[in-house]
Protein backbone atom coordinates (compact mmCIF):
# COMPACT_ATOMS: atom_id res chain seq x y z
CA UNK A 1 0.00 0.00 0.00
CA UNK A 2 2.94 2.26 0.67
CA UNK A 3 4.38 1.54 -2.20
CA UNK A 4 0.88 2.46 -4.62
CA UNK A 5 1.13 5.85 -2.60
CA UNK A 6 4.90 6.45 -3.11
CA UNK A 7 3.87 5.78 -6.89
CA UNK A 8 1.20 8.02 -6.81
CA UNK A 9 2.76 10.48 -5.18
CA UNK A 10 5.53 10.56 -7.63
CA UNK A 11 3.20 10.52 -10.74
CA UNK A 12 1.84 13.68 -8.63
CA UNK A 13 5.01 15.17 -8.55
CA UNK A 14 5.67 14.40 -12.55
CA UNK A 15 3.17 15.29 -13.63
CA UNK A 16 3.26 19.07 -12.16
CA UNK A 17 6.89 19.28 -13.31
CA UNK A 18 5.61 18.38 -16.71
CA UNK A 19 3.40 21.13 -16.51
CA UNK A 20 5.86 23.92 -15.63
CA UNK A 21 8.35 22.65 -17.90
CA UNK A 22 5.85 23.16 -20.82
CA UNK A 23 4.76 26.13 -19.72
CA UNK A 24 8.20 27.19 -19.44
CA UNK A 25 8.95 26.24 -23.16
CA UNK A 26 6.23 27.45 -24.61
CA UNK A 27 7.29 31.28 -22.78
CA UNK A 28 11.19 30.40 -24.73
CA UNK A 29 8.96 29.60 -27.90
CA UNK A 30 7.25 32.98 -27.25
CA UNK A 31 9.99 35.08 -26.95
CA UNK A 32 11.94 33.43 -29.79
CA UNK A 33 8.74 34.28 -32.04
CA UNK A 34 8.71 37.62 -30.66
CA UNK A 35 12.77 38.47 -30.97
CA UNK A 36 12.55 36.99 -34.52
CA UNK A 37 9.66 39.25 -35.33
CA UNK A 38 11.79 42.15 -33.60
CA UNK A 39 15.25 41.38 -35.93
CA UNK A 40 13.03 41.40 -38.97
CA UNK A 41 11.59 44.56 -38.13
CA UNK A 42 15.04 46.30 -37.46
CA UNK A 43 15.97 44.87 -40.58
CA UNK A 44 13.36 46.24 -42.83
CA UNK A 45 13.49 49.33 -41.03
CA UNK A 46 17.46 49.40 -41.56
CA UNK A 47 16.70 48.91 -45.39
CA UNK A 48 14.59 51.36 -45.42
CA UNK A 49 16.94 53.86 -43.92
CA UNK A 50 19.26 52.74 -45.91
CA UNK A 51 17.52 53.58 -49.22
CA UNK A 52 15.96 56.69 -48.66
CA UNK A 53 19.52 57.60 -47.26
CA UNK A 54 20.82 56.86 -51.67
CA UNK A 55 17.59 58.36 -52.47
CA UNK A 56 18.67 61.87 -50.80
CA UNK A 57 20.60 64.30 -52.61
CA UNK A 58 22.27 65.73 -49.75
CA UNK A 59 26.38 65.67 -49.35
CA UNK A 60 28.00 62.14 -49.11
CA UNK A 61 29.75 60.99 -45.98
CA UNK A 62 32.94 59.80 -45.93
CA UNK A 63 33.96 57.10 -42.80
CA UNK A 64 37.38 58.62 -43.23
CA UNK A 65 37.07 62.28 -42.39
CA UNK A 66 34.51 64.51 -41.27
CA UNK A 67 34.12 68.00 -42.56
CA UNK A 68 33.34 71.46 -40.40
CA UNK A 69 31.81 74.91 -40.36
CA UNK A 70 33.45 76.71 -43.08
CA UNK A 71 33.11 80.03 -40.82
CA UNK A 72 35.67 79.10 -38.33
CA UNK A 73 39.47 79.97 -37.93
CA UNK A 74 42.47 78.18 -39.61
CA UNK A 75 43.34 76.97 -35.85
CA UNK A 76 40.02 76.39 -35.37
CA UNK A 77 39.48 74.28 -38.32
CA UNK A 78 42.40 72.14 -37.17
CA UNK A 79 41.18 71.14 -34.19
CA UNK A 80 37.84 70.91 -34.94
CA UNK A 81 38.09 69.28 -38.65
CA UNK A 82 40.43 66.72 -37.83
CA UNK A 83 39.58 63.79 -36.51
CA UNK A 84 41.00 60.36 -36.23
CA UNK A 85 39.53 57.14 -38.11
CA UNK A 86 41.11 53.62 -38.09
CA UNK A 87 41.30 53.42 -41.85
CA UNK A 88 40.72 49.30 -41.98
CA UNK A 89 38.96 48.04 -39.07
CA UNK A 90 41.22 44.93 -38.08
CA UNK A 91 44.72 46.40 -38.94
CA UNK A 92 46.67 48.81 -36.40
CA UNK A 93 48.64 50.08 -38.94
CA UNK A 94 46.98 53.36 -39.96
CA UNK A 95 44.65 55.91 -38.61
CA UNK A 96 43.61 58.79 -40.68
CA UNK A 97 43.18 62.73 -40.13
CA UNK A 98 41.73 64.98 -42.85
CA UNK A 99 43.41 68.62 -43.28
CA UNK A 100 40.83 71.20 -43.95
CA UNK A 101 40.89 73.37 -46.73
CA UNK A 102 41.61 76.78 -44.48
CA UNK A 103 44.45 74.32 -43.02
CA UNK A 104 45.85 73.72 -47.07
CA UNK A 105 45.38 77.31 -47.71
CA UNK A 106 47.82 78.71 -45.35
CA UNK A 107 49.69 75.58 -45.55
CA UNK A 108 53.73 76.98 -47.45
CA UNK A 109 54.97 73.18 -46.74
CA UNK A 110 56.38 71.61 -50.00
CA UNK A 111 53.92 68.66 -49.44
CA UNK A 112 50.97 71.16 -49.34
CA UNK A 113 52.19 73.59 -52.18
CA UNK A 114 52.14 70.53 -54.68
CA UNK A 115 48.85 69.28 -54.40
CA UNK A 116 47.09 69.39 -57.80
CA UNK A 117 43.56 70.83 -58.00
CA UNK A 118 42.04 67.58 -59.27
CA UNK A 119 42.39 66.25 -55.33
CA UNK A 120 39.79 68.62 -54.11
CA UNK A 121 36.19 67.96 -53.40
CA UNK A 122 34.79 69.64 -56.68
CA UNK A 123 33.06 66.46 -57.87
CA UNK A 124 31.67 67.81 -61.04
CA UNK A 125 35.17 69.27 -62.35
CA UNK A 126 37.51 66.62 -61.38
CA UNK A 127 38.63 63.63 -63.23
CA UNK A 128 37.47 61.80 -60.40
CA UNK A 129 33.82 62.49 -60.63
CA UNK A 130 31.23 60.63 -62.74
CA UNK A 131 30.40 63.68 -64.83
CA UNK A 132 29.54 62.65 -68.38
CA UNK A 133 30.12 64.96 -71.45
CA UNK A 134 27.76 65.46 -74.35
CA UNK A 135 28.02 62.75 -76.80
CA UNK A 136 26.67 61.88 -79.76
CA UNK A 137 23.38 59.76 -80.22
CA UNK A 138 23.88 56.45 -79.65
CA UNK A 139 22.11 53.21 -80.55
CA UNK A 140 18.52 52.84 -78.89
CA UNK A 141 18.77 49.84 -76.67
CA UNK A 142 15.64 48.48 -75.29
CA UNK A 143 15.08 50.02 -71.68
CA UNK A 144 12.29 46.99 -70.28
CA UNK A 145 12.15 43.41 -70.17
CA UNK A 146 8.83 41.33 -69.56
CA UNK A 147 7.65 41.73 -65.75
CA UNK A 148 8.66 38.52 -63.73
CA UNK A 149 5.26 36.33 -63.55
CA UNK A 150 4.27 36.01 -59.16
CA UNK A 151 4.83 32.20 -59.32
CA UNK A 152 5.16 31.46 -55.58
CA UNK A 153 7.96 29.17 -54.77
CA UNK A 154 6.15 26.11 -53.64
CA UNK A 155 7.82 22.07 -52.77
CA UNK A 156 5.47 20.87 -55.30
CA UNK A 157 6.49 23.39 -58.44
CA UNK A 158 9.93 21.89 -57.49
CA UNK A 159 9.03 17.98 -57.00
CA UNK A 160 6.79 17.93 -60.22
CA UNK A 161 10.25 18.17 -62.26
CA UNK A 162 12.13 15.37 -60.12
CA UNK A 163 9.57 12.85 -60.50
CA UNK A 164 11.01 9.69 -61.95
CA UNK A 165 14.22 11.25 -62.06
CA UNK A 166 17.95 10.15 -60.92
CA UNK A 167 19.25 12.40 -58.83
CA UNK A 168 22.13 13.19 -60.95
CA UNK A 169 19.39 14.34 -63.40
CA UNK A 170 17.54 16.42 -61.48
CA UNK A 171 17.38 20.13 -62.76
CA UNK A 172 17.21 23.34 -61.21
CA UNK A 173 13.94 24.50 -62.27
CA UNK A 174 13.98 28.05 -63.49
CA UNK A 175 12.09 29.51 -60.49
CA UNK A 176 15.02 29.99 -58.72
CA UNK A 177 16.86 32.09 -61.89
CA UNK A 178 16.89 35.18 -63.41
CA UNK A 179 16.99 35.30 -67.28
CA UNK A 180 20.39 35.93 -68.19
CA UNK A 181 23.40 32.92 -68.25
CA UNK A 182 26.70 33.47 -66.12
CA UNK A 183 28.68 34.54 -69.41
CA UNK A 184 26.26 37.26 -69.23
CA UNK A 185 26.81 37.70 -65.78
CA UNK A 186 30.92 37.75 -66.44
CA UNK A 187 30.31 40.34 -68.93
CA UNK A 188 28.01 42.88 -66.62
CA UNK A 189 31.48 43.37 -64.84
CA UNK A 190 31.91 45.85 -67.53
CA UNK A 191 29.14 47.93 -66.69
CA UNK A 192 31.39 51.09 -65.16
CA UNK A 193 34.02 50.38 -67.90
CA UNK A 194 34.28 54.54 -68.28
CA UNK A 195 36.60 53.58 -64.62
CA UNK A 196 39.19 51.97 -66.56
CA UNK A 197 39.10 54.90 -69.40
CA UNK A 198 39.78 57.27 -67.24
CA UNK A 199 42.72 54.73 -65.37
CA UNK A 200 43.96 53.93 -69.17
CA UNK A 201 44.64 58.25 -69.32
CA UNK A 202 46.34 58.88 -65.79
CA UNK A 203 49.92 59.58 -65.71
CA UNK A 204 50.67 58.32 -62.78
CA UNK A 205 50.34 54.78 -62.10
CA UNK A 206 49.10 55.35 -58.07
CA UNK A 207 45.98 57.06 -58.98
CA UNK A 208 45.21 54.57 -61.94
CA UNK A 209 45.63 51.97 -59.01
CA UNK A 210 42.63 53.66 -57.56
CA UNK A 211 40.41 53.64 -60.29
CA UNK A 212 41.34 50.16 -61.02
CA UNK A 213 40.54 48.81 -57.24
CA UNK A 214 37.72 50.79 -57.84
CA UNK A 215 36.52 49.23 -60.83
CA UNK A 216 37.28 45.74 -59.37
CA UNK A 217 34.63 47.15 -56.27
CA UNK A 218 31.93 48.04 -59.07
CA UNK A 219 31.55 44.53 -60.43
CA UNK A 220 29.76 43.68 -56.93
CA UNK A 221 27.56 46.80 -56.91
CA UNK A 222 24.74 44.81 -59.11
CA UNK A 223 24.35 42.04 -56.30
CA UNK A 224 22.80 43.06 -52.98
CA UNK A 225 18.95 42.69 -54.32
CA UNK A 226 20.09 39.95 -57.09
CA UNK A 227 19.68 36.44 -55.10
CA UNK A 228 18.15 34.53 -58.20
CA UNK A 229 20.99 32.62 -59.50
CA UNK A 230 22.11 32.89 -63.79
CA UNK A 231 21.82 29.79 -65.97
CA UNK A 232 25.01 27.32 -66.13
CA UNK A 233 25.68 27.49 -69.39
CA UNK A 234 26.15 25.08 -71.76
CA UNK A 235 29.57 23.70 -72.62
CA UNK A 236 30.55 25.43 -75.71
CA UNK A 237 27.63 28.48 -75.01
CA UNK A 238 29.15 31.65 -76.15
CA UNK A 239 28.48 35.27 -75.29
CA UNK A 240 29.56 38.63 -77.11
CA UNK A 241 29.15 42.12 -76.40
CA UNK A 242 30.03 44.66 -78.79
CA UNK A 243 29.87 48.18 -77.86
CA UNK A 244 32.72 49.75 -79.65
CA UNK A 245 29.56 52.49 -80.89
CA UNK A 246 29.04 53.41 -77.29
CA UNK A 247 31.84 52.51 -75.02
CA UNK A 248 34.69 51.70 -77.16
CA UNK A 249 35.26 48.03 -76.01
CA UNK A 250 34.11 44.40 -77.62
CA UNK A 251 33.73 41.42 -75.24
CA UNK A 252 33.62 37.65 -75.84
CA UNK A 253 32.96 34.84 -73.64
CA UNK A 254 33.12 31.18 -73.84
CA UNK A 255 32.07 28.24 -71.54
CA UNK A 256 35.26 26.06 -71.86
CA UNK A 257 34.72 23.24 -69.16
CA UNK A 258 31.49 21.89 -67.20
CA UNK A 259 32.85 20.01 -64.49
CA UNK A 260 34.11 21.97 -63.23
CA UNK A 261 32.32 25.27 -64.51
CA UNK A 262 34.43 27.48 -66.04
CA UNK A 263 34.17 30.30 -68.12
CA UNK A 264 37.05 32.48 -70.09
CA UNK A 265 36.46 35.93 -71.27
CA UNK A 266 38.70 38.87 -73.12
CA UNK A 267 38.08 42.22 -73.88
CA UNK A 268 39.79 45.05 -75.69
CA UNK A 269 38.84 48.49 -75.57
CA UNK A 270 39.88 51.17 -78.60
CA UNK A 271 40.39 53.31 -75.42
CA UNK A 272 43.44 52.05 -74.07
CA UNK A 273 43.23 48.49 -72.28
CA UNK A 274 42.72 45.15 -72.60
CA UNK A 275 41.21 42.64 -69.98
CA UNK A 276 40.82 38.91 -69.64
CA UNK A 277 40.08 36.43 -67.61
CA UNK A 278 39.61 32.52 -66.64
CA UNK A 279 37.17 32.24 -63.92
CA UNK A 280 36.43 28.55 -62.18
CA UNK A 281 33.04 28.66 -59.76
CA UNK A 282 33.53 26.53 -57.00
CA UNK A 283 30.54 26.42 -54.39
CA UNK A 284 30.03 24.52 -50.71
CA UNK A 285 26.74 24.33 -48.59
CA UNK A 286 27.33 25.29 -45.27
CA UNK A 287 23.59 24.27 -44.13
CA UNK A 288 21.86 28.04 -44.04
CA UNK A 289 24.30 29.28 -46.41
CA UNK A 290 26.01 28.93 -49.29
CA UNK A 291 29.83 30.29 -50.29
CA UNK A 292 30.72 31.23 -54.15
CA UNK A 293 34.29 31.31 -54.87
CA UNK A 294 35.44 32.45 -58.30
CA UNK A 295 38.64 30.95 -58.62
CA UNK A 296 41.19 32.55 -61.21
CA UNK A 297 43.12 36.05 -61.69
CA UNK A 298 41.61 38.67 -63.83
CA UNK A 299 44.16 40.69 -65.81
CA UNK A 300 44.13 44.22 -66.94
CA UNK A 301 47.12 45.87 -69.22
CA UNK A 302 46.64 49.14 -70.15
CA UNK A 303 47.75 49.79 -74.06
CA UNK A 304 50.33 52.73 -73.12
CA UNK A 305 52.47 52.54 -69.96
CA UNK A 306 52.20 48.73 -70.04
CA UNK A 307 50.68 48.61 -67.01
CA UNK A 308 49.79 45.09 -65.90
CA UNK A 309 47.00 44.68 -62.96
CA UNK A 310 46.23 41.20 -61.91
CA UNK A 311 43.58 40.57 -58.89
CA UNK A 312 41.29 37.74 -57.57
CA UNK A 313 37.31 37.71 -56.59
CA UNK A 314 36.21 37.81 -53.12
CA UNK A 315 33.45 34.96 -51.84
CA UNK A 316 30.21 35.46 -52.05
CA UNK A 317 28.02 34.37 -49.81
CA UNK A 318 23.75 33.46 -50.19
CA UNK A 319 22.52 33.72 -46.93
CA UNK A 320 18.92 32.33 -45.79
CA UNK A 321 19.20 29.26 -48.10
CA UNK A 322 16.68 26.99 -46.31
CA UNK A 323 14.22 29.44 -44.71
CA UNK A 324 14.10 32.99 -44.75
CA UNK A 325 14.23 35.76 -47.64
CA UNK A 326 17.49 35.17 -49.75
CA UNK A 327 20.64 37.82 -49.45
CA UNK A 328 23.72 38.32 -50.70
CA UNK A 329 27.13 39.19 -49.26
CA UNK A 330 30.71 39.22 -50.01
CA UNK A 331 33.44 39.62 -47.93
CA UNK A 332 36.92 38.76 -47.96
CA UNK A 333 40.58 40.81 -49.04
CA UNK A 334 41.55 41.99 -52.95
CA UNK A 335 45.22 42.17 -53.57
CA UNK A 336 45.87 43.92 -56.92
CA UNK A 337 48.87 44.33 -57.98
CA UNK A 338 50.95 46.63 -60.93
CA UNK A 339 53.08 43.78 -62.22
CA UNK A 340 54.80 46.71 -63.82
CA UNK A 341 55.69 48.93 -61.29
CA UNK A 342 55.09 46.35 -58.38
CA UNK A 343 52.57 48.56 -56.75
CA UNK A 344 49.79 47.22 -54.66
CA UNK A 345 46.19 47.87 -53.08
CA UNK A 346 44.66 45.89 -50.44
CA UNK A 347 41.03 45.84 -50.48
CA UNK A 348 38.90 45.03 -47.38
CA UNK A 349 35.15 43.91 -48.05
CA UNK A 350 33.86 43.55 -43.82
CA UNK A 351 31.27 40.71 -43.92
CA UNK A 352 27.65 41.73 -42.85
CA UNK A 353 26.93 41.97 -39.46
CA UNK A 354 23.40 42.69 -37.42
CA UNK A 355 25.24 43.94 -34.32
CA UNK A 356 27.91 46.08 -36.27
CA UNK A 357 28.07 49.19 -36.14
CA UNK A 358 30.04 49.79 -39.48
CA UNK A 359 28.02 50.95 -42.44
CA UNK A 360 26.75 47.58 -44.11
CA UNK A 361 28.70 46.38 -47.06
CA UNK A 362 32.04 48.51 -46.12
CA UNK A 363 35.12 48.42 -48.04
CA UNK A 364 37.86 50.09 -47.15
CA UNK A 365 41.80 49.98 -48.89
CA UNK A 366 45.45 51.12 -49.00
CA UNK A 367 47.41 52.25 -52.24
CA UNK A 368 51.38 51.52 -51.47
CA UNK A 369 53.90 52.13 -53.95
CA UNK A 370 56.96 49.25 -54.32
CA UNK A 371 58.59 50.20 -51.18
CA UNK A 372 55.19 50.00 -49.56
CA UNK A 373 54.70 53.18 -48.64
CA UNK A 374 50.77 54.43 -48.52
CA UNK A 375 49.52 56.96 -51.00
CA UNK A 376 46.22 56.90 -50.55
CA UNK A 377 42.93 56.04 -48.50
CA UNK A 378 40.35 54.06 -50.34
CA UNK A 379 36.84 53.58 -48.82
CA UNK A 380 33.41 53.22 -49.47
CA UNK A 381 30.62 50.48 -50.03
CA UNK A 382 30.50 47.64 -52.60
CA UNK A 383 27.15 48.28 -53.32
CA UNK A 384 26.95 52.37 -53.83
CA UNK A 385 30.29 53.79 -53.93
CA UNK A 386 34.39 54.25 -53.51
CA UNK A 387 35.81 57.02 -52.37
CA UNK A 388 39.77 58.54 -52.46
CA UNK A 389 41.62 60.04 -50.39
CA UNK A 390 45.62 61.50 -50.96
CA UNK A 391 47.84 60.94 -48.12
CA UNK A 392 50.21 64.00 -48.04
CA UNK A 393 51.94 63.29 -44.52
CA UNK A 394 53.07 60.56 -42.28
CA UNK A 395 53.90 60.12 -38.80
CA UNK A 396 54.15 57.79 -35.70
CA UNK A 397 51.73 58.13 -32.89
CA UNK A 398 50.03 55.75 -30.78
CA UNK A 399 46.28 54.70 -30.15
CA UNK A 400 44.31 53.08 -27.59
CA UNK A 401 47.94 51.90 -26.24
CA UNK A 402 49.22 50.64 -29.60
CA UNK A 403 51.73 52.26 -31.91
CA UNK A 404 50.54 53.39 -35.05
CA UNK A 405 51.19 55.11 -37.81
CA UNK A 406 49.11 58.84 -38.30
CA UNK A 407 48.48 59.41 -42.38
CA UNK A 408 46.94 63.23 -42.84
CA UNK A 409 45.11 63.25 -46.13
CA UNK A 410 43.52 65.25 -48.43
CA UNK A 411 39.54 65.73 -48.17
CA UNK A 412 38.30 62.94 -50.11
CA UNK A 413 37.28 62.39 -54.12
CA UNK A 414 34.57 60.35 -55.31
CA UNK A 415 35.81 57.58 -57.69
CA UNK A 416 32.71 55.83 -58.54
CA UNK A 417 28.80 55.86 -57.57
CA UNK A 418 26.82 52.87 -58.20
CA UNK A 419 23.73 54.23 -61.33
CA UNK A 420 20.56 54.13 -60.72
CA UNK A 421 18.02 51.15 -61.40
CA UNK A 422 15.82 51.65 -63.76
CA UNK A 423 12.38 52.66 -63.08
CA UNK A 424 10.21 49.58 -62.32
CA UNK A 425 13.31 47.56 -61.49
CA UNK A 426 12.07 45.25 -58.33
CA UNK A 427 9.06 44.18 -61.20
CA UNK A 428 12.45 43.00 -63.33
CA UNK A 429 15.07 40.73 -61.47
CA UNK A 430 16.13 44.27 -60.18
CA UNK A 431 18.04 44.20 -63.31
CA UNK A 432 20.41 47.58 -64.23
CA UNK A 433 20.63 49.22 -67.12
CA UNK A 434 23.21 47.22 -68.86
CA UNK A 435 21.29 43.98 -67.75
CA UNK A 436 18.51 44.84 -69.42
CA UNK A 437 20.27 44.91 -72.41
CA UNK A 438 22.22 42.03 -72.13
CA UNK A 439 19.63 39.23 -73.57
CA UNK A 440 18.27 41.33 -76.12
CA UNK A 441 18.41 39.79 -79.79
CA UNK A 442 20.79 40.90 -82.09
CA UNK A 443 21.14 39.97 -85.61
CA UNK A 444 24.71 38.19 -86.92
CA UNK A 445 26.09 36.70 -83.52
CA UNK A 446 27.35 33.33 -83.27
CA UNK A 447 24.91 30.33 -82.86
CA UNK A 448 26.30 29.65 -79.64
CA UNK A 449 25.56 32.96 -78.33
CA UNK A 450 23.27 32.63 -75.14
CA UNK A 451 20.74 34.73 -76.88
CA UNK A 452 19.53 32.11 -78.54
CA UNK A 453 19.13 29.65 -75.45
CA UNK A 454 15.38 28.72 -75.65
CA UNK A 455 14.82 28.04 -72.20
CA UNK A 456 16.15 31.26 -71.08
CA UNK A 457 13.80 32.88 -73.74
CA UNK A 458 11.16 31.36 -72.74
CA UNK A 459 12.00 32.66 -69.03
CA UNK A 460 12.25 36.06 -69.80
CA UNK A 461 8.98 35.99 -71.60
CA UNK A 462 6.89 34.63 -68.26
CA UNK A 463 6.68 30.72 -69.86
CA UNK A 464 8.32 29.09 -66.84
CA UNK A 465 6.90 25.92 -67.38
CA UNK A 466 7.92 25.83 -71.48
CA UNK A 467 11.19 27.21 -69.91
CA UNK A 468 11.53 24.40 -67.46
CA UNK A 469 10.88 21.88 -70.16
CA UNK A 470 13.11 23.20 -72.80
CA UNK A 471 15.82 23.41 -69.82
CA UNK A 472 15.81 19.42 -68.96
CA UNK A 473 15.96 18.82 -73.08
CA UNK A 474 18.85 20.96 -73.26
CA UNK A 475 20.50 18.88 -70.05
CA UNK A 476 19.67 15.94 -71.59
CA UNK A 477 21.23 16.65 -74.80
CA UNK A 478 24.58 18.26 -73.08
CA UNK A 479 24.52 14.64 -71.15
CA UNK A 480 24.23 12.70 -74.81
CA UNK A 481 27.55 14.50 -76.23
CA UNK A 482 28.76 13.92 -72.91
CA UNK A 483 28.30 10.58 -72.92
CA UNK A 484 29.25 9.57 -76.52
CA UNK A 485 32.62 12.08 -76.12
CA UNK A 486 33.61 9.64 -73.45
CA UNK A 487 32.93 6.55 -75.23
CA UNK A 488 35.16 7.89 -77.75
CA UNK A 489 37.96 8.49 -75.75
CA UNK A 490 37.63 4.78 -73.85
CA UNK A 491 37.90 3.40 -77.55
CA UNK A 492 40.88 5.07 -78.41
CA UNK A 493 42.53 4.33 -74.94
CA UNK A 494 41.54 0.95 -75.57
CA UNK A 495 43.40 0.86 -78.90
CA UNK A 496 46.60 2.88 -77.41
CA UNK A 497 45.56 5.76 -79.42
CA UNK A 498 45.69 9.16 -78.19
CA UNK A 499 42.37 11.22 -78.23
CA UNK A 500 42.43 14.84 -77.92
CA UNK A 501 39.48 15.91 -75.81
CA UNK A 502 36.89 18.43 -75.69
CA UNK A 503 38.67 22.15 -77.00
CA UNK A 504 37.24 25.40 -76.93
CA UNK A 505 36.34 27.40 -80.07
CA UNK A 506 37.96 30.85 -78.87
CA UNK A 507 40.39 30.12 -76.11
CA UNK A 508 43.16 27.90 -75.62
CA UNK A 509 44.90 27.17 -72.60
CA UNK A 510 48.59 28.86 -71.92
CA UNK A 511 50.67 29.47 -69.04
CA UNK A 512 50.64 32.72 -67.57
CA UNK A 513 54.00 33.81 -67.29
CA UNK A 514 53.39 35.99 -64.01
CA UNK A 515 51.00 34.13 -61.86
CA UNK A 516 52.60 30.55 -63.11
CA UNK A 517 49.04 29.03 -63.82
CA UNK A 518 47.58 27.44 -66.42
CA UNK A 519 44.50 29.57 -67.69
CA UNK A 520 42.37 29.86 -71.42
CA UNK A 521 43.34 33.00 -73.15
CA UNK A 522 42.19 34.63 -76.47
CA UNK A 523 43.40 32.66 -79.08
CA UNK A 524 41.53 34.60 -81.92
CA UNK A 525 38.95 34.45 -84.58
CA UNK A 526 35.59 35.23 -83.50
CA UNK A 527 34.99 38.82 -84.69
CA UNK A 528 36.74 38.09 -88.00
CA UNK A 529 34.13 34.95 -88.01
CA UNK A 530 31.58 37.99 -87.47
CA UNK A 531 32.69 39.89 -90.26
CA UNK A 532 32.50 37.59 -92.30
CA UNK A 533 29.30 35.60 -91.64
CA UNK A 534 30.70 32.32 -91.27
CA UNK A 535 30.05 30.49 -88.15
CA UNK A 536 30.14 26.77 -89.91
CA UNK A 537 32.78 25.92 -87.04
CA UNK A 538 30.45 26.52 -84.28
CA UNK A 539 28.86 23.66 -82.87
CA UNK A 540 25.06 22.92 -82.55
CA UNK A 541 24.23 23.11 -79.00
CA UNK A 542 21.06 24.83 -78.74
Amino acid sequence: MDTQEACRDFLELAESHSRRWQSAVQYEREQRVHLQETIEQLANQNSSLERAWREDPAPHYHPLSREGSEGASAEASEEDESEYFDAMEDSPAFITVTTSDAILNRSNSSEASGVHNDWSQDEQGSPGSNHVSKQPPRRQRRTHIPHKPNYSLNLWSIMKNCVGKELSKIPMPVNFSEPLSMLQRLTEDLEYSELLDRAAACESSLEQMGLVAAFSVSSYSTTAQRSAKPFNPLLGETYELDRLEEHGYRSVCEQVSHHPPAAAHHVVSQRGWTLWKDITIASKFRGKYLSIMPLGAIHLKFHSSGNHYVWRKVTSTVHNIIVGKLWIDQSGDIGIVNHRTKDSCQLKFSPYSYFSRDIPRKVTGVVSDSSGQAHYILSGTWDDQMESAKIIQSSRGSSEGKNKTLLQTLPPKLLWKKYPLPEGAEQMYHFSSLALTLNEPEEGIAPTDSRHRPDQRLMEEGHWDQANAEKQRLEEKQRVVRRRREAEENQALSRGQEHEGYQPQWFTQRRCSITGEISYVYSGGYWECKEEEDWSSCPKIF
